[in-house]
């Protein structure tokens, strides 16, 4: 993998949080520009209740599930009448990535602290950047990157 792709998708995503997009919407922008950029960039208001573990719920983290929607513009299907499986194993294997990589899939278990505490706020931020450079290895290990290499 470039290593260079993964630190500039990383880098994308923390801009992204840091000029106020929550970790869903960080990820889903980033990973649209460079998947899918023919999707509105409107599209990003589904990934929004998805900060915080669902809304400040606290459980699954905004960074995974944005990271599966983004997926989804790859691989999600457009009918019923279409396999779902290719869907389900790309989405089942990051999932099982992030748990590789973080440890925990909740986000009050990622990030102990109050919400938009400066401590949360900064541990948010690097869980961002690194599920960005995540994601970035795990599309390129699965061939996901459709004419990125010939940027």
């Amino acid at each position: 993998m470039r290593e260079d792709l993964a630190i500039e998708a990383r880098n994308k995503a923390g801009n992204y949080f840091r000029e106020g997009y929550n970790c869903a919407e960080a990820i889903f922008l980033t990973f649209r520009e460079y998947l899918a950029p023919e999707t509105p960039r409107e599209a990003v208001k589904m990934t929004t209740g998805l900060g915080g573990g669902l809304g400040h719920a606290g459980c699954m983290c905004g960074a995974l599930t944005g990271s599966v929607l983004a997926m989804g513009l790859l691989k999600g299907r457009t009918s019923a009448e279409k396999e779902r499986e290719p869907m389900y194993d790309a989405a089942s294997g990051f999932h099982d990535r992030f748990i590789e990589k973080f440890g925990y899939t909740c986000c009050r278990a990622l990030n102990p602290h109050p919400f938009e505490t400066p401590e949360h706020l900064k541990n948010c931020l690097k869980i961002t950047g690194n599920t960005a450079m995540l994601l970035t290895s795990y599309l390129d290990e699965k061939g996901l990157w459709p004419g990125l290499y010939d940027k």
